[in-house]
């Protein structure tokens, strides 16, 4: 069976979810992700993308979330509660972001997304990303391109609003920590990365997991775990988390258009976000990362249940 992974935006507690999910998928599948015929990451997805193409075994993704040092796992610097730069950003640069993207999304708005169209208008953001570049070094220490030659990093070109997906035959050069971190790069938040002479940010932009990116492969499978949208939702009461529900149904919206895309081609999707427990615990601001460790917890269990659920259900 030919089996393809893709990893969606989701920020400091989308990725701790995300290696709950793969745990998950791992124990129900009997299967190891780094063994997917295509690696698609997208933001916090990128990161995992390109651990796991660089031989990092979800197990070992796990350990360090948790705070565990097991000999022979990598030896990974980065500190989630502190590296991140905290809850909130830091005051971003005066003035339009990407004036060249503004005049591109006015010319051609059917060539950008909403999204991509505002992270334009979004003032430049300042915050550094040197120590997402420091784990992909950590893990990929020849400083090429990932071990997994299908290794796909999606990123967006912040002067004409385009996708770029690293990885891709006929994208532009870049190296894996180059690409993850332009993938990361959330316009307002992080400032942008040069790549080529080029400016890129966040992928999530353009989509929250470009699930499209599949349709023409010919896969028997692809399993989505996008931790930015959700099939089932709980009800907050804070207006912070209903205003992020809002955004997040329009999100899902978008995915749930590209699974029909690609479902139509034959290929069968398994799509997991999180449920009304996550989201709960995950609250209003995924880049939170006092709740990352609840988070992280909570995905182990309830993706589990959502995936032996599904299994049932086909079985009945």
């Amino acid at each position: 069976m030919t089996r393809g992974l893709v990893l969606g935006a989701g920020g400091v507690l989308g990725a701790a979810w995300t290696i709950g999910a793969l745990a998950a998928v791992q124990e129900q599948y009997g299967w190891d992700p780094r063994e997917a015929d295509v690696l698609i990451g997208t933001s916090a997805g990128s990161v995992m993308a390109a651990m796991l193409g660089s031989g990092v075994s979800v197990e070992q993704l796990l350990n360090h979330q948790k705070g565990v040092v097991v000999p022979g796992d990598p030896q990974i610097g980065y500190d989630y509660d502190r590296d991140s730069g905290g809850a909130l950003p830091p005051l971003p640069r005066l003035g339009i972001g990407s004036p060249r993207g503004v005049v591109s999304s006015a010319l051609r708005p059917w060539k950008v997304t909403p999204m991509a169209a505002l992270s334009a208008v979004l003032p430049q953001g300042r915050g550094s990303l040197d120590p997402v570049g420091a784990v992909v070094d950590a893990v990929n220490p020849s400083g090429g391109w990932s071990d997994h030659a299908r290794t796909w990093i999606v990123a967006m070109d912040y002067d004409n609003g385009r996708r770029t997906v690293f990885g891709r035959d006929g994208a532009p050069r870049a190296t894996l920590r180059e690409a993850v971190m332009a993938s990361c790069s959330i316009p307002g938040w992080y400032a942008p990365v040069t790549i080529g002479g080029r400016r890129y940010v966040d992928g999530g932009t353009c989509s929250p997991t470009s699930l499209d990116l599949v349709g023409k492969l010919g896969l028997d499978e692809v399993v989505v775990l996008s931790p930015m949208t959700s099939l089932r939702y709980d009800a907050p009461t804070s207006v912070a988390a209903r205003i992020e529900r809002r955004f997040r149904r329009i999100v899902t919206k978008r995915l749930v258009g590209e699974v029909k895309k690609v479902a139509a081609t034959g290929t069968k999707v398994t799509l997991l976000g999180p449920g009304p427990e996550d989201l709960d615990v995950i609250g209003s601001n995924m880049m939170d990362p006092r709740r990352r460790e609840r988070v992280l917890e909570t995905s182990l269990r309830t993706s589990r249940a959502a995936l032996e659920a599904d299994v049932l259900q086909e079985a009945g």
